[in-house]
C-alpha cells in the first residue's frame, strides 16, 4: 500500500474511531447507573460556561480523600467550565461546617483553612467558640471579626441557599458532582472510585458543551 492509499485508508478510519469511542462512552456511563437526571434542571451561576459543582462537607472522610483528585481535575479542565464548591447543609451541624467555609471565604482565608477544615486532627468542634480559636489560631483572625463575619446577615443568606440547593439538587450524601445543573455523580454510582468519577464528570461536561454547538 503507497503512502496515499495509506494515508486515505486512516483518514477514513479516524471518523469511526471517534464515533466508536463516543458510542463506548454512552454505553459506559449510563443515565441511572454512573450518573441520574435532576428533575427539574437547576439554573446555573453563568449560562455561558459549563459548571460542575462538588458538594461537600467536613466531616465527610470521603470528601476528605476526594480531595487530591478534584485539585489535580481543576488543573486540566477545559476553560469553559466554571467549577464551584457548595458545602452540603443536611442537618444543623452541617448547617455550621458551611456557615464556617462561607466565613472563611467572606474572610479570604479560604484557601488556607479549606485542607484543614477537612483535616479531623486540626477541624475544631462544632461551636463558636472552637471556631473562634481555630481561625485565629490558623489565619490570625481575631475573635471580634470572626463572630462578626459568622453571625452576618450575608453568611445567613448564603448558608440558607447552600441548604435549598442540596435539597433542589436531591443531595443524599458526599461527596457529590453536578453538572449543568441537569446531573448528579458520586462515587456509590461509580463502584467508589474517584477516578471514575472524574470520568464521569468529563464525560457529562463535555456532552453538555457538546449540545451547545
Amino acid at each position: 500500500m503507497n503512502r496515499f492509499r495509506l494515508f486515505a485508508f486512516f483518514a477514513l478510519l479516524l471518523p469511526m474511531i471517534s464515533f466508536t469511542a463516543g458510542v463506548d462512552a454512552a454505553e459506559q456511563y449510563q443515565e441511572d447507573v454512573a450518573y441520574a437526571k435532576i428533575q427539574p434542571p437547576q439554573p446555573t451561576a453563568d449560562p455561558a460556561k459549563v459548571e460542575v459543582v462538588e458538594v461537600f462537607w467536613y466531616g465527610c472522610p470521603h470528601c476528605r480523600d476526594f480531595q487530591p483528585y478534584i485539585e489535580r481535575w481543576q488543573l486540566t479542565k477545559p476553560d469553559n467550565v466554571n467549577y464551584i464548591r457548595l458545602p452540603a447543609v443536611l442537618s444543623e451541624r452541617w448547617a455550621i461546617h458551611a456557615r464556617a467555609y462561607y466565613t472563611a471565604e467572606a474572610l479570604g482565608v479560604l484557601e488556607k483553612l479549606h485542607p484543614l477544615l477537612f483535616d479531623p486532627k486540626a477541624r475544631p468542634r462544632d461551636t463558636e467558640d472552637t471556631l473562634a480559636e481555630f481561625f485565629e489560631k490558623n489565619a490570625g483572625i481575631d475573635r471580634t471579626r470572626f463572630l462578626g463575619t459568622f453571625k452576618s446577615f450575608a453568611i445567613d443568606a448564603k448558608v440558607s441557599r447552600a441548604r435549598d440547593m442540596t435539597r433542589r439538587y436531591g443531595i443524599e450524601g458526599t461527596p457529590t458532582m453536578v453538572v449543568s445543573g441537569k446531573y448528579r455523580t458520586g462515587p456509590d454510582m461509580v463502584a467508589g472510585s474517584f477516578d471514575k468519577l472524574i470520568n464521569v464528570v468529563n464525560y457529562l461536561a463535555d456532552r453538555e458543551a457538546a449540545s451547545r454547538h
